[in-house]
């Protein structure tokens, strides 16, 4: 019994290890909030996905590389989703994406920002986490969220333009004197 929990522990140690080393652990939770839109449900996938890491580097399957947490994330993160409350089928306005948008953005709390993306139709709810997360490039972007080019390219444009008229109703543009 207590092999077995040392062989787990020491999976789970060498899991977290490819996370850790690119500081990747704090990234993923947020991740995974910006899918939810909820703490828990946040913190009950980016659990899951570290015991699922461990699991499979226990059974000498370790996770490739840090795109895993954030691919496996993902699809938990989906199913989690279709569990809640669903948005209302709606088409939303679209606004040109503003040059003010990074000032708008910097005004919105951290949860006013996982509430939008978590609402947003998928792909772009997991475009536009990615993007904003900062985190990857485009190519990693692709990868995890296993999209073509064209595809997550009109999920970024629509889902940006969609966020602007959202922040152009709610959060007034701060201009930068000059």
């Amino acid at each position: 019994m207590f092999g077995l929990f040392a062989q787990v522990k020491s999976a789970f140690q060498k899991t977290t290890r490819v996370l850790e080393t690119n500081q990747n652990l704090p990234q993923l939770y947020r991740f995974c909030f910006l899918m939810t839109g909820d703490a828990m449900k946040a913190q009950e996938v980016f659990q899951a996905t570290l015991r699922e890491a461990a699991l499979r580097s226990a059974q000498r399957q370790p996770p490739a590389d840090r795109l895993w947490f954030f691919s496996e994330a993902r699809w938990r993160c989906l199913i989690i989703a279709k569990e809640g409350l669903q948005p209302e089928a709606s088409s939303l306005d679209e606004e040109k994406v503003s040059p003010n948008a990074a000032s708008q953005i910097a005004q919105l709390s951290p949860e006013q920002l996982a509430i939008w993306i978590s609402a947003a139709p998928e792909p772009q709810r997991s475009a536009l986490a990615a993007f904003y997360l900062d985190e990857f490039t485009p190519r990693e972007i692709l990868a995890v969220l296993d999209l073509k080019p064209g595809e997550l390219a009109r999920a970024l444009a629509k889902g940006r333009r969609q966020f602007q008229a959202w922040l152009n109703a709610t959060t007034p543009a701060i201009v930068p004197e000059e």
